[in-house]
């Protein structure tokens, strides 16, 4: 690498990168919002999307916009309504037990981690809770087989974490509940990452940091036969889904920016050819990544394969002498920081290190640290 201050790469978990169009859209409106949902040629309305009215005509079209962009860009069909909510994956891990929960039926869940672990934890506060599989005696390593049909027949619903961040596991494609049961995915971290058979979920919702935008946007969908469905007296008005359908995403004061973001976001990714395209590229540089990881005779991929993450690629000194990996680790990453490579600290759960690389993380940054770790063992 030339001299000087090195380029930044990336690869944070989240808030991630983000495209630098859409950063240079945004910071345009910031100094003034354009009309039509700011259109790249449209006339200003002479404010800051941070002081328009959440009730005002040009921010209208910056919510309307967007959810029209989830269903065409994200392949949301028209069976489910979508909502910009706040609170993050961790307030649905709330508001999902409180609307869909039947009485005298137990909810369903698989077990793939630690954001799997605390939307269980909340579902069992309010009701009977049942984990019908788990990757946890192999240190959620793998994406556990789905489970037989029997195991949640009679459920309230059934709720799989189909994206594992800090695990660097993912579903190969969106699964199939039987029996009529319900299936509740958070995909929060891989959401618009290929085309998904989004409409096998009931309900689905993402945290905006991690693909979509910033944070402080939740994205959520929900089939319309169940927002028909009351839900028990005692939830609150705010944690209903209907209430926020019925007042399209405007009940309370929205994220404006956040909306705004994630609307252009969903521009970019059309304009990059959509999912297709996207998915195409992402699974490009996940496997370059993968293979470098697989033939190290220093590093070892945490992930299973046919579980490994597209998004989040996790991997840790394992083919090393034990009582070298701890030093070898601090010196990747002291060598990584210093050559521009930001973000690779692993989580305490796995340790040793993590690459988040999503659909805004371009090829070459891949390229780079493949030939930085490549460069690195050699060195070793």
């Amino acid at each position: 690498m030339s001299s000087g201050k090195p380029k930044l790469w990336n690869f944070s978990a989240g808030p991630a990168i983000l495209p630098p169009v859409v950063l240079e859209r945004a910071a345009e409106a910031v100094h003034e919002l354009r009309q039509d949902g700011h259109a790249k040629d449209a006339a200003g309305v002479g404010m800051s999307i941070l002081e328009i009215s959440h009730r005002s005509a040009p921010y209208e079209a910056i919510t309307f916009g967007a959810e029209k962009l989830v269903h065409e860009v994200l392949g949301v069909p028209e069976t489910h309504q979508v909502l910009f909510l706040q609170g993050g994956a961790s307030l649905q891990f709330v508001m999902v037990p409180l609307n869909l929960r039947e009485a005298d039926k137990f909810a369903a869940y698989v077990d793939t981690g630690v954001w799997s672990g605390r939307a269980i934890a909340e579902s069992e506060g309010l009701g009977p809770t049942r984990v019908v599989a788990s990757s946890k005696a192999t240190n959620y390593d793998r994406i556990p087989e789905f489970p037989a049909a029997d195991t949640y027949a009679g459920a309230s619903y059934l709720h799989i974490t189909t994206n594992n961040t800090i695990y660097g596991t993912e579903y190969p494609e969106i699964p199939e509940a039987q029996g009529g049961v319900p299936l509740v995915i958070d995909f929060s971290s891989h959401a618009g990452a290929r085309p998904m058979a989004l409409e096998r979920a009931a309900l689905g919702y993402a945290g905006a940091q991690k693909n979509l935008g910033p944070s402080g946007v939740t994205l959520v969908y929900v089939r319309k036969d169940l927002l028909a469905k009351k839900p028990a007296a005692h939830v609150p008005v705010y944690l209903r889904y209907g209430t926020h359908a019925k007042e399209p995403s405007l009940y309370n004061t929205p994220n404006t920016f956040g909306v705004l973001v994630l609307k252009l976001v969903l521009e970019w990714m059309r304009d990059e050819g959509g999912l297709a395209a996207i998915g195409a590229r992402n699974e490009r540089k996940a496997r370059r990544l993968y293979d470098v990881l697989d033939h190290s005779k220093v590093f070892q991929p945490h992930a299973q394969p046919g579980s490994r993450s597209h998004m989040n690629v996790t991997w840790t000194c394992g083919r090393a002498p034990e009582a070298q990996r701890e030093a070898i680790a601090k010196k990747f990453l002291a060598e990584a920081q210093a050559l521009g490579f930001d973000g690779l600290k692993g989580h305490r759960s796995v340790g040793g290190f993590r690459a988040s690389i999503y659909n805004a993380f371009p090829e070459a940054g891949v390229v780079a640290l493949c030939e930085f770790i490549t460069e690195f063992e050699r060195r070793l």
